[in-house]
């Protein structure tokens, strides 16, 4: 067994006495008090009779580690007053403390331990100071505060203490009365000069008095409103009474109100039962129930929605036109849309039909990212004088975010739809329902199929909210979606919209944009409203065609504003706008294409994959993607092989049944041309479209392989300035496409002269711009036939 001293000084007697160890389990003895305690443990029962033996004393010493049994080096020496040894061996015992001391030296017998010790003692010579009297006078008001405040000490201890004028008997009975922990204890015990254990003893007393207030303040603080709270509610209660007595109910006055408040929204016949039902059951609810405050919002819900409130549709054909012309260039298919519905508005006002309802139209805007198909919404709102509120669908993935949680549920709210209504204040707004492909589905739920019945135009004057349990009419809402892509949408919800695709803009239409809305907005966003800051035609092409590669026109009003960004950093530091003769609209700058490099860095676009010269093998195809349209070439080599047909550069299942069917009709027309290899059977076809890392797929590209692998048969290359597009079949047919104008654009920045295309779009051609039409010529066939006669020299083929 080994001791640790936790000693702040000795001043020792010259006597020593050697006397058992008793270990104390988190238990100090201190002299001048009397303890009964039980000992119950091997060494302490072998140390009592050790001291029965001998002189009835012994050194008693708290555990310090009960697993080791190590104990602390400072103690006190105990008598046994009484003792009485019970039938199982272990001790009750009464022990009186006689005086502090230390250990000087350990000795170990049988089961136990001699300690040789050396008092701690205090000389006390004379009287004492006035300061020991002020001192153990401030101690003895303290701790009877202490005492008050713990309320667990006897009033027998509280008397001794303040009567006592010996200090170390006062320190002594204090230090046993105080509950603290065993290591404060022990440094207590420890101490040799009388004075320092003193003060040590009154900061004790004092931070715990100061503890003792902080909880009081604490209590009271607690007390103070739950008090404050049952006041309330009493008298609360005593008003209701009194108001009973006189006749009138301040409760039923409240619930009068809200009944009165929806009743003047004029709801369904259907809401208005709800709600005169639901307020029955409030009235007989206390006012501070949970179901109570869940009544009360569902009610309050009720009393905003606009069941009968709608806004004012402009019927101004021409000035709805001026703003959605204002607002965007060319979408002439979205705009007329629009307009005609403001035609069909006007005519009901003017034949005053009541009695068939206008429904709102359901339209989805579909088109690459940055066409503004989201502030196209925002000017419909405008052009019909309509609220507008947006819906961001993005990522959305549990059902109850449509249709919303069931109000027995905590926190429950009406669905996103619902919310909008409130939100718009009218039955009537523009609700525009954004990135409606992005929506996912998880095990909450499916809101793709939540949102079938709210874009039903047969449906959604019944639409029912889970929050609300009654019907709401949203057929008056015009609901505007937006969508990259129709192939993420379902088509039980696609089959409800009305789709108005908003294709990529052209170069010009690019170049309409950036002078007559992004450079202006640019400008008073960083500042240079009042300067006279100019780009020419050509740096705003330069820009599209080396700085963007996009169908909208996102990422061209990024690189305005860095170019704005970079001159206004310029001006600053010209001084121009800091200095009173220097004012900003003084300052001119006209943006040239040399320009663009210092301020926009190096070029980051190029043209797609193309190569000057022509080469067999490698024909030119044109692909859509979300970001717009592409070119898309293909090449092929022939291997000595046995027949297999080798397809590399990430290509989806649908163009690889393009390349077998292209295989195959090549096969099927080789006796009518001079091939290179005859015997198919014993090469193998390689063909790659680059840029691997790209997932490619879709049936467009049939005529572009059918080219790459009759070119490579016949050793002859196709032109360079020709770019193809159309569905391959078997027997040699070319079929429509899509994304037409996307492709176009394609064909036209690579600086293509020609687009082979299937005779089936030649409708859609004539719709397109004149811009695009000018730019490039089409060249319609209806089968490979005619294309490979276009592609290829009159001699590569011998009839």
């Amino acid at each position: 067994m080994s001791l640790l001293s936790v000693l702040k000084g000795n001043s020792h007697k010259k006597t020593q006495e050697e006397l058992p160890l008793l270990p104390l389990r988190d238990l100090v003895l201190y002299p001048n008090t009397v303890m009964p305690i039980f000992i119950t443990y091997h060494s302490g029962i072998v140390a009592i009779d050790e001291a029965l033996r001998r002189d009835m004393r012994l050194f008693a010493s708290c555990i310090r580690n009960i697993a080791t049994g190590e104990t602390y080096l400072v103690g006190t020496v105990v008598k046994i007053v009484q003792y009485l040894k019970l039938p199982d061996n272990t001790f009750r015992v009464v022990l009186q403390g006689e005086y502090r001391a230390t250990v000087s030296s350990v000795t170990q017998t049988n089961d136990f331990f001699m300690i040789s010790i050396m008092p701690i003692s205090t000389i006390l010579e004379g009287r004492l100071s006035p300061e020991m009297v002020a001192l153990m006078r401030t101690i003895q008001k303290s701790f009877v505060q202490y005492a008050e405040s713990a309320k667990k000490i006897g009033n027998d201890t509280i008397s001794a203490i303040e009567k006592t004028e010996n200090p170390e008997r006062l320190a002594n009975l204090i230090c046993n009365s105080l509950l603290i922990n065993i290591e404060q204890k022990i440094e207590l015990l420890s101490f040799a000069d009388l004075f320092e254990r003193l003060d040590a003893i009154l900061e004790i007393l004092e931070r715990e008095n100061e503890i003792f207030d902080i909880q009081k303040s604490i209590r009271g603080k607690v007390k103070s409103r739950i008090d404050k709270n049952q006041r309330e509610y009493v008298l609360n209660e005593q008003l209701k009474e009194i108001n009973k007595e006189l006749g009138r109910d301040i409760t039923s006055d409240e619930f009068d109100d809200l009944e009165k408040l929806i009743e003047e929204r004029h709801p369904s016949e259907e809401a208005l039962q709800k709600a005169h039902k639901e307020i029955a059951r409030l009235r007989k609810l206390q006012p501070l129930s949970p179901e109570a405050g869940v009544l009360r919002g569902y009610l309050e819900w009720i009393a905003d929605l606009p069941w009968s409130t709608a806004s004012t549709d402009s019927g101004d054909i021409c000035l709805a036109e001026k703003i959605l012309n204002e607002d965007h260039f060319a979408l002439d298919k979205a705009k007329e849309r629009i307009l005609e519905f403001i035609a069909v508005l006007r005519i009901f006002a003017n034949t005053h039909n009541q009695s068939t309802a206008i429904k709102g139209p359901i339209l989805c805007f579909v088109g690459p990212p940055g066409t503004g198909k989201t502030s196209l919404g925002k000017s419909v709102a405008r052009s019909l004088g309509r609220h507008f509120v947006r819906i961001s669908l993005g990522g959305l993935r549990d059902e109850a975010e449509i249709r919303g949680h069931r109000k027995t549920y905590v926190g429950a709210l009406p669905g996103k739809i619902i919310q909008s209504m409130r939100k718009a204040s009218t039955i009537n707004p523009v609700i525009l329902l954004d990135e409606i492909d992005k929506l996912s589905s998880d095990f909450r739920g499916d809101p793709a199929s939540a949102l079938l019945e709210a874009l039903d135009p047969e449906q959604n004057s019944n639409f029912t909210d889970h929050y609300l349990e009654v019907t709401y009419d949203l057929s008056k809402v015009l609901f505007i979606m937006t969508a990259n892509s129709l192939h993420t949408i379902p088509y039980p919800l696609l089959d409800r919209m009305e789709v108005i695709e908003i294709p990529g803009y052209g170069e010009n239409e690019k170049l309409n944009i950036a002078q007559h809305f992004l450079i202006p907005k640019q400008l008073h966003e960083n500042g240079l409203s009042q300067a006279k800051v100019t780009f020419k035609d050509d740096t705003i092409r330069a820009i599209i065609r080396h700085w963007t590669m996009e169908s909208g026109v996102r990422g061209l009003e990024r690189e305005i504003a860095r170019c704005i960004r970079r001159i206004a950093r310029d001006a600053i530091k010209r001084e121009y706008s800091t200095r009173a003769d220097k004012p900003l609209s003084s300052f001119k700058k006209v943006i040239r294409p040399g320009d663009l490099e210092k301020l926009l860095g190096r070029r980051k676009y190029k043209n797609d994959l193309i190569f000057k010269e022509a080469r067999i093998g490698v024909s030119y195809g044109l692909a859509w993607t979300e970001m717009g349209g592409t070119m898309l070439p293909v090449e092929s080599s022939l291997l000595e092989g046995s027949g297999e047909l080798i397809i590399t550069g990430n290509v989806g299942d649908v163009m690889k049944e393009s390349a077998r069917i292209a295989l195959s009709y090549v096969g099927s027309i080789q006796q009518y041309y001079d091939f290179h290899k005859t015997e198919l059977k014993n090469v193998d076809i390689h063909l790659h479209v680059p840029e691997g890392a790209i997932p490619k797929d879709g049936p467009s590209a049939g005529i572009t392989l059918a080219t790459s692998i009759f070119s490579t048969l016949c050793r002859k290359a196709p032109k360079t300035t020709i770019a193809m597009t159309g569905e391959l079949t078997l027997t040699g047919r070319i079929l429509p496409i899509g994304g037409l104008k996307e492709k176009a654009l394609a064909a036209v920045r690579n600086g293509m002269e020609q687009i082979l295309m299937p005779a089936g779009n030649r409708e859609e051609w004539e719709e397109l711009d004149k811009e695009i039409k000018e730019s490039i010529t089409a060249l319609f066939v209806e089968n490979a036939e005619d294309a490979f006669n276009l592609l290829f020299v009159s001699d590569s083929a011998q009839h």
